[in-house]
């Protein structure tokens, strides 16, 4: 099916690959007990005022970043509006993207952001989703065409694992080589294929230090989803709030439109934050158990709204 390849076909098997990768063989956890894991964290922080203007005169020395509430020291900063971005899409091209123009209208305003939005140095790459597949559409490349030329092709099928393609998609985007990294996710949030929660979906996507932003495109109200239900309880508000959460756990933004008029502005929005990003990192030194840290970052001044990431 894929022209690059496919990321995976059972969340199973994708859920299983990460727990191993962060679990000790069963005979080296006894002498393991003393064992201190380093690691070098990295974080996109994004600074605004009450209007919602970015803040982008801080200095290294006007942030203080906590994990578990517990002051760390910073060992790298930087803050440059020139800095490229590596820009994974995540394209949710099931059956229902099809109905009211929304795979027509999103592929438009994909073509907008990437003909006009990003600079040449930016790299970016594509990842579609349907019947329980996410599949490598373009790589990572700073030459726009072939995403182009892939996108236009791009038509809608099949059921709709948003959840699984949440949690696998996050280390994909994670291999672009620029430090400014993101995952747009443009979906109308109709879940119906996944073997995974939302939480377990955010569970695997905070791992990896790649901000969600979502836009979230002519979401079915309640009584039009009756069709689509495989499981209780799903509704508008419900994947409003699944996908904000995927946004808010990595640091993201989520974006709930309407209009094709509203895709072009919302694209304009998160180039325009990815531009603005401060990059901190910190060395962070845990029990190798896999636990979830919480990081919390803040300024000199406590009147700015500051975003990142939850944790890992």
């Amino acid at each position: 099916m894929a022209k690059h390849g496919v990321l995976t076909g059972i969340f199973g098997l994708a859920l299983l690959g990460t727990a191993l990768s962060l679990s000790l063989p069963q005979d080296k956890q006894k002498d393991s007990a003393y064992e201190i894991s380093v690691s070098a964290v990295s974080i996109a922080v994004t600074v605004q005022d009450k209007k919602g203007r970015f803040i982008n005169d801080l200095t290294e020395k006007d942030f203080s970043v906590f994990e578990n509430q517990k002051k760390q020291h910073i060992t790298y900063f930087r803050h440059d509006f020139q800095t490229p971005i590596s820009l994974t899409v995540l394209l949710d091209v099931s059956g229902s993207m099809e109905l009211q123009d929304k795979m027509k209208e999103c592929k438009e305003a994909l073509s907008y952001l990437v003909t006009y939005l990003l600079r040449p140095q930016d790299e970016v790459s594509l990842l579609i989703f349907a019947d329980g597949e996410v599949e490598v559409a373009s790589r990572f490349s700073t030459d726009k065409q072939d995403f182009l030329t892939v996108l236009e092709g791009a038509e809608a099928y099949g059921q709709t694992a948003l959840n699984d393609a949440v949690a696998v998609s996050p280390e994909f985007a994670n291999r672009g080589k620029n430090e400014k990294r993101a995952l747009l996710l443009i979906t109308d949030g109709v879940e119906n294929d996944s073997y995974s929660t939302p939480e377990q979906a955010v569970e695997i996507a905070r791992r990896v230090d790649v901000p969600i932003y979502t836009i979230g495109y002519k979401i079915p109200l309640s009584e039009q989803l009756e069709k689509h239900k495989r499981t209780p309880g799903l509704s508008s508000s419900g994947i409003v709030e699944a996908l904000g959460r995927f946004s808010r756990a990595t640091g993201g933004a989520a974006y709930f439109l309407d209009r094709a008029f509203d895709l072009n502005a919302a694209m304009r929005d998160i180039k325009r934050e990815l531009s603005h990003q401060y990059i901190i990192g910190y060395t962070a030194y845990t029990d190798p158990d896999g636990s979830y840290r919480r990081i919390e970052v803040r300024t000199s001044k406590k009147k700015y709204r500051v975003r990142t990431r939850e944790g890992y």
